[in-house]
């Protein structure tokens, strides 16, 4: 899976590797099985930073569908938009630099 720019910006941990998936996909939501084979974060070490990204209020459960529980980005946390936020800029500064490699050539 290519890494993603918020990932080379902010590091690679279990837990940015969740993050960085929910923003990329932040208009649906996904059961935690769909969740580790997106990110390849096995689903021990998956449910061991659950509880975090959850009560930091960074993923929202949405609802259930039979045994599985989906979850979401919460987009409405000031967290989770600075954390989007990061994630813009740092793609806006890639695409500048890569437009003034484009344009010296």
């Amino acid at each position: 899976m290519p890494e993603s720019l918020f990932l080379e910006v902010v590091g690679k941990t279990p837990q940015l590797r969740v993050i960085d998936f929910f923003i990329e996909n932040r208009i649906f939501d996904y059961s935690k099985s769909e969740i580790s084979e997106a990110t390849g974060v096995s689903r021990m070490t998956l449910d061991k930073v659950w509880g975090e990204l959850v009560s930091n209020g960074i993923i929202t459960e949405t609802r259930k569908i039979g045994r599985a529980t989906m979850y979401k980005l919460n987009v409405d946390s000031p967290l989770v938009l600075g954390l989007i936020e990061l994630d813009r800029i740092a793609s806006k500064e890639y695409a500048d630099k890569i437009t003034e490699v484009a344009i010296a050539r």
